[in-house]
């Protein structure tokens, strides 16, 4: 055996109750602002979508015998937000044309017309990065990614026909069908941000933050997990709050070295990191290992406390890892990453016939894996929750990749209809019109996404804290870069390159 993990049965149930119960009000709350954002009418439609698609979602979970793990909640919680995406391209869309003076009817089908392509764009590269992550990836990888694939065709479903059924059927019966509320009929309608003219600025600090990142992950490093270096961990809850240093002490005079001892959640629960006879294989070499472990600590523990009961109340999991299957892992990791980004790159190039797309977006998602990965290095130790880099982390880097890449290409389609629709317009002129008629939508996505991974941090269990926090900084610094680094930088590039080719001629 040369990975095994156990869980105990109160760490198991809580880890459950916490995630339902985090997911649950997580979800309510985006039902909720659907229905503040779109009113009664759309909101409801788009809230009935939403159900509809994890109804499905599930179904086929369950039906394929998949387990939910963290990066199947990661996938989860990236196919909310590219459902929730879909539904509000198409309903920005509706206003538009309904703004134009089109009468309800053709508004909604010339809606969505006009925002398949968007919907489509964004949904594939997605896709089509789902299936990447799952050929090459390994273990937590590939679950992501079967969740994340069977989520994005779900979304499509639900989003195209349920919803289009339910309004179709609306405007049918009356003419009263409304998408805004008196609050956000005009939130970000209109505006005129200079994006370009700002993007010197948005460089300039976003190279002092990845320049921060690379410091701090050449000096502190990162804080790896048994996952990318191999080894035993346990977590232990004992009947009062106790000392790391006391614990790792005691457990040194058994394992001949001091194991990494960390808090997890509250002062009574550790998490203790061996690597005593990781390379040994067999069940006498496991039995001793754990045999030590309650030696060690059997002076921490309640007097008259055997074995037996050690395992059953106090050691609440077990996990062990060994070195090959780390490097495995880790070498799987690196590889998908890089093979998706390979595949967006040639996808958007292909699709919007620029190499300059493709180049601004990879450039994007390097920019936001990287503050994501720093933001790790950086933080270590000084937030009150574990930062330890481990398989779930790679499936947050992974959503991050996913969700942005989303919003990048949806700003992409803009530009490319406007170049069409303008012809005649400076290319600044055009991209920043494309960026500011996609900011309320870029927003309205992006902070439903936000409310979900917000609700699931604060009531989720001490467990997944790190796992969200690594979300919430991809969404935030993610939806920063389709703005103000990926556009950018792909229109810096096309205008030198035609620069160059006006040269040559």
């Amino acid at each position: 055996m040369i990975a095994d993990e156990v869980v105990g049965a109160s760490l198991g149930q809580e880890a459950i109750q916490s995630g339902m119960w985090s997911f649950i009000i997580a979800f309510v709350l985006v039902l909720a602002y659907m229905l503040f954002f779109y009113s009664k009418n759309a909101g409801l439609a788009a809230d009935i979508a939403l159900l509809a698609n994890l109804f499905f979602l599930f179904g086929i979970l369950a039906s394929i015998g998949a387990v939910l793990t963290l990066p199947g909640i990661a996938g989860i919680v990236l196919t909310m937000g590219m459902a929730v995406d879909a539904n509000v391209l198409i309903y920005e869309r509706i206003q538009e044309e309904i703004r134009a003076g089109k009468g309800l009817k053709l508004a909604i089908k010339e809606g969505y017309s006009n925002a398949y392509s968007a919907i489509i764009d964004g949904q594939l590269t997605t896709l089509l990065t789902g299936f990447i992550l799952y050929y090459f990836g390994e273990g937590p990888i590939k679950g992501f990614a079967t969740t994340l694939i069977i989520g994005i065709l779900s979304s499509l479903f639900t989003a195209i026909f349920i919803t289009r059924l339910i309004l179709e059927r609306a405007a049918s019966k009356s003419d009263n069908v409304t998408f805004t509320t008196p609050l956000t009929a005009n939130w970000l309608r209109n505006t005129k941000f200079p994006f370009l003219k700002k993007r010197k600025i948005s460089y300039t600090i976003s190279g002092i933050v990845i320049v921060l990142c690379f410091v701090s992950l050449f000096t502190r490093g990162l804080d790896k997990g048994i996952d990318f270096v191999g080894g035993r961990t346990y977590t232990v809850t004992f009947a009062q709050d106790v000392q790391v240093g006391d614990v790792a002490e005691k457990l040194a005079e058994v394992y001949g070295s001091a194991p990494e001892v960390k808090t997890v959640g509250t002062a009574n629960n550790v998490k203790i990191t061996t690597k005593y006879r990781i390379a040994e294989t067999g069940a006498e070499v496991d039995a001793n290992v754990d045999s030590l472990l309650y030696i060690g600590l059997q002076e921490i523990l309640p007097a008259g406390t055997d074995y037996e009961t050690f395992r059953s109340v106090n050691l609440q999991q077990t996990q062990k890892i060994g070195p090959a299957v780390a490097e495995d892992m880790t070498r799987a990791a690196v590889w998908s990453v890089l093979f998706a980004l390979i595949g967006i790159f040639i996808y958007i190039m292909v699709r919007f016939s620029r190499w300059q797309y493709g180049a601004g977006a990879v450039v994007g998602l390097a920019h936001n894996t990287i503050i994501v990965i720093g933001a790790f290095s950086l933080f270590a130790g000084l937030l009150p929750f574990s930062l330890e880099v481990d398989q779930s982390f790679i499936a947050a880097v992974l959503t991050v990749v996913g969700y942005t890449i989303n919003d990048t290409v949806v700003v992409f389609d803009r530009i490319r209809e406007y170049r069409k629709l303008y012809p005649k317009r400076d290319d600044e002129q055009v991209v920043n019109d494309a960026l500011n008629s996609t900011l309320r939508r870029t927003f309205s996505t992006s902070l439903s996404t936000i409310v979900v991974l917000l609700a699931i941090f604060v009531f989720g269990g001490a467990s997944i804290k790190g796992f969200i926090f690594a979300l919430l900084v991809g969404i935030i610094v993610g939806t920063y870069s389709s703005l103000f680094i990926a556009t950018p930088i792909s229109f810096d590039l096309t205008r030198r390159f035609k620069k160059k080719v006006e040269e040559k001629k």
